[in-house]
């Protein structure tokens, strides 16, 4: 497998080609249908999950049933480095968003790498450090923000820019409602204000941000 597939995932962006050569040698290829799970919570922690095509979403969820989406990542994005790195058990659930297709590497290899290079050790660190700052501030939120500010701040964070220019948000209401916290009937409710006050236009199960900044002073 070509090493460029690598490039383009933040966690690899400073290793050097020959480096990642090495390491793109023991990457597997696996497509998942949408709907389908990857790993769930308690699962034996045993590869990194680099998604190469389509999206992914890490949940976790209660014992009524409940589900919580902690994140929903597309391409260059990568998971499961948790468990990869500690040998724990998955902590959370990954389904597959969409059909996607992801690149897969062993524990074994994967730490065999890092021995022998530890810049990229410490490049991990920084990323794991990222991902812990997004945790704390989702925290944060539920705790202190009341619904329609959590749900601006999540549209504007999972939105991606379209067009080269416009912002758009490609979740659907049951899936921000599982990100926010809250009903899908209080997302659609605040959805409406949003739009009735011109900061948001739904259209075909998407979000289109109208004005960035004036959603984000409700967050």
């Amino acid at each position: 497998m070509n090493a460029s597939v690598l490039r383009s995932v933040n966690l690899f962006a400073d290793v050097p080609t020959s480096d990642l050569e090495v390491l793109a040698t023991g990457l597997r290829r696996r497509r998942y249908a949408r709907g389908q799970v990857i790993f769930t919570q308690g699962d034996p922690g045993n590869s990194l999950c680099i998604v190469e095509e389509g999206r992914v979403r890490i949940v976790v969820g209660s014992d009524d049933g409940k589900e919580l989406v902690l994140r929903v990542l597309g391409a260059g994005d990568f998971f499961g480095e948790l468990a990869l790195l500690d040998g724990e058990p998955r902590s959370a659930d990954a389904v597959a968003q969409e059909a996607c297709q992801l690149l897969l590497l062993q524990r074994p290899d994967f730490l065999e790498f890092l021995e022998a290079r530890p810049k990229v050790a410490t490049t991990l660190l920084a990323a794991l450090s990222r991902k812990l700052r997004v945790t704390t501030q989702l925290t944060q939120d539920v705790a202190f923000l009341d619904v329609p500010a959590r749900l601006a701040r999540t549209v504007l964070s999972q939105a991606t820019a379209e067009d080269g220019q416009t912002q758009v948000c490609r979740l659907t209401q049951s899936e921000l409602a599982g990100m926010v916290g809250a009903t899908r009937e209080s997302v659609n409710k605040w959805l409406g204000y949003y739009e009735r006050q011109g900061l948001i236009r739904r259209q075909r199960g998407a979000v289109t941000i109208l004005k960035p900044e004036a959603l984000r002073r409700r967050g």
